[in-house]
């Protein structure tokens, strides 16, 4: 620990006491599940007197995060989004967090408003709720109508919000830091994920990104009908106050009534959402990333309407092309091709088995393959593979984790609206358009450009960088530097090593000198007589470290040469 960061941890020692006593309240449940007293694992219950020792691993970590607040409800939501890293089950048992946030007094709303509008609410509206429809973990939204009459739906942050989550991101990169040290944990990639974090976080402290993503969807799916999007009202918003047009129509879960809307009808609204979004995603490459059930309307005349627009996600050339040639690769049922592709495109450790990631990808394949398409379960399948990432540490791009988020999602509120209704349906079609797309003189053309442009770089650059290493070869100024990975832990204990010898032989010459103060002057057991207290001391430390050093090295594998071929994990 650096000591520039001793102020920052004193400053969030209390919230870091918080956080150990909840955490450690969710832990105890792991061995309290494996006990046998039944009274004692009924000590340690939730809110609603179900022991905590009955839930899953998955479950208690959902359930620790929402205790811990609005900052670790978004972590997890964050990892909600990467099954690769966390796995499918932890993924989707993270998707069910929900901020239960009270909402903030009207006095508290008003002076947000007015501080950021520079208007009363009197004057900017004609009307206004003071009742919240809904809070959430960074703000709360509030009907409202704007003086032409419009009825429109007023976001407010909560007021305090941006020192709670400094605080906590603060300590998240502290808890980050201590659990890149840990194995079990370092696999996560923890200082990757909080990063992730603050970054997400600081977008939804602005309200600003959420209208830009509202307005550049709304400008991507102007040319389709049937589709609704709120307008965003620029006079009445700011970072931390955002004025939309209000969407009138019902949630998926009134529609998947059946005493409301027949098998055919639901059906419909089921092709038409899948329609959409593969729109969105494969055309557009720009599509709405949270599509849970209440973010999705249907309006009175049959359109579609979407809401909350803080998670947008983007699909570049780049992992279009990535996309196409993982299908491609799942059409011929290539296990070859398509591992190939997946350690071209993620994060591969050093020390991943190429055979059992072979095998495991060839069974996938096999798994799904040979089935109809009307009969895969998208959401099983995509879980599956990324069960296999996780297996193996391949961490995917961040979108890559966030489309397989969206599709799982969507495939799940599909499924809630007509369970006859598989969303690989609306996929197939739009698979001889993508090779239709990728064959095409244009796309082609696109290519070339790039790669031409590539490549002209280089070639303006190439003789420049040629000539200045020349003149530092020629100048004696060229400077090879190595670096080392895992030595500092050897040399530490070489370093302790020599000094124990030191102490060894220098505690050996007080004993042999008989250096006062003396032990046994008038002598003592096993015929012991005139020893050197300072001396004896130090032979004692020095057996201490000994024994210290020997069971590290034993810990570490290294006491035979096997265990060097084991312990190289770049994860560890």
């Amino acid at each position: 620990m650096r000591i520039t960061s001793i102020p920052r941890y004193y400053r969030n020692l209390k919230r870091w006491r918080e956080i150990i006593l909840i955490l450690r309240r969710y832990g105890l449940a792991d061995w309290l599940s494996r006990l046998r007293l039944d009274m004692i694992r009924d000590w340690i219950k939730d809110d609603h007197g179900v022991p905590l020792a009955s839930y899953s691993r998955e479950a208690r970590v959902r359930m620790a995060l929402t205790d811990l607040g609005p900052t670790f409800i978004k972590l997890g939501q964050v990892l909600s989004l990467r099954p690769d890293l966390v796995g499918s089950a932890q993924a989707a048992e993270l998707q069910l967090l929900q901020a239960n946030v009270p909402a903030d007094p009207p006095e508290a709303v008003a002076r947000t408003i007015e501080s950021e509008l520079k208007g009363s609410i009197p004057e900017l509206f004609t009307e206004f709720d003071q009742t919240a429809m809904a809070s959430a973990s960074i703000g709360q939204a509030h009907r409202a109508r704007l003086p032409d009459g419009t009825a429109v739906v007023v976001k407010v942050q909560h007021e305090n919000i941006r020192g709670k989550i400094h605080e906590d991101l603060e300590v998240l990169a502290g808890l980050a830091g201590l659990a890149e040290r840990i194995p079990e944990f370092a696999v996560w990639r923890p200082r990757e994920i909080v990063s992730q974090l603050s970054r997400s976080l600081k977008r939804e402290l602005s309200f600003t990104q959420e209208q830009a993503n509202l307005i550049m969807l709304k400008e991507a799916l102007s040319g389709l009908s049937g589709i609704r999007i709120p307008e965003a009202f620029a006079s009445h918003s700011s970072h931390r106050v955002l004025t939309m047009s209000l969407l009138s129509g019902e949630s998926i879960n009134q529609v998947a009534d059946p005493e409301k809307y027949s098998d055919e009808d639901r059906e419909e609204f089921a092709r038409r959402i899948a329609d959409l979004y593969v729109e969105m995603i494969f055309v557009k490459g720009l599509y709405h990333a949270d599509p849970h059930p209440g973010n999705i309307l249907i309006e009175h005349d049959g359109s579609l309407g979407l809401l909350d627009f803080g998670m947008v996600g983007r699909i570049d050339d780049a992992l279009r092309d990535n996309i196409e040639e993982m299908l491609w690769a799942l059409s011929l049922k290539d296990s070859a091709l398509l591992t190939s592709i997946i350690k071209r495109v993620g994060k591969v450790p050093q020390n991943v088995d190429d055979s059992l990631l072979s095998n495991d990808i060839t069974d996938l394949i096999g798994t799904y393959g040979n089935q109809p398409i009307e009969r895969i379960d998208l959401a099983t399948a995509l879980n599956d593979a990324t069960d296999i990432l996780h297996r193996h540490r391949i961490v995917l791009p961040s979108q890559l984790g966030m489309l397989i988020k969206t599709l799982v999602t969507l495939q799940g509120t599909i499924r809630q609206t007509s369970p006859k209704f598989s969303l690989l349906e609306a996929i197939e079609p739009m698979f001889k358009r993508m090779w239709r797309s990728r064959l095409s003189p244009w796309r082609q053309a696109r290519r070339l450009r790039r790669l031409y442009i590539e490549v002209e770089t280089l070639v303006e650059k190439l003789p420049g960088q040629i000539s200045s290493l020349m003149e530092l070869v020629q100048s004696g100024k060229l400077d090879v530097h190595l670096s080392h990975r895992g030595l500092s832990p050897s040399i530490n204990r070489l370093v302790l090593g020599l000094l124990t010898s030191s102490l060894l032989l220098g505690s050996s010459i007080l004993m042999a000198s008989n250096v006062p103060p003396l032990l046994f002057i008038n002598g003592g057991p096993f015929g012991l007589k005139n020893l050197s207290m300072i001396g004896l001391g130090g032979f004692i430390l020095s057996l201490i470290v000994t024994i210290r050093i020997l069971l590290a090295i034993n810990r570490s594998g290294h006491l035979d040469p096997h265990g060097e071929a084991e312990d190289q994990d770049p994860f560890g």
